[in-house]
């Protein structure tokens, strides 16, 4: 896993990185950095939904086909 590192953390490791990224973005730059995580987070998710949606239009295609050729 990329972030397995993340597991042996301690709980004063990871508020020394959250210090050490505020003093490196700023006050005002981590709002905006938290927003488009989001926004990017929920178009990811969408992504997600509407390929697994035509996935499952495809293999119901596929299902009904054979049966029109059977008729």
């Amino acid at each position: 896993m990329i972030f397995g590192f993340l597991q042996n953390m301690g709980p004063w490791q990871i508020i020394i990185c959250i210090v050490v990224i505020a003093l490196l973005f700023g006050g005002k730059k981590i709002p905006e950095l938290a927003r488009s995580l989001g926004k990017a987070k929920g178009e990811f998710k969408k992504g997600l939904a509407e390929g697994e949606a035509e996935e499952k239009e495809s293999e119901k295609a596929k299902v009904e086909e054979p049966a029109k050729e059977l008729a």
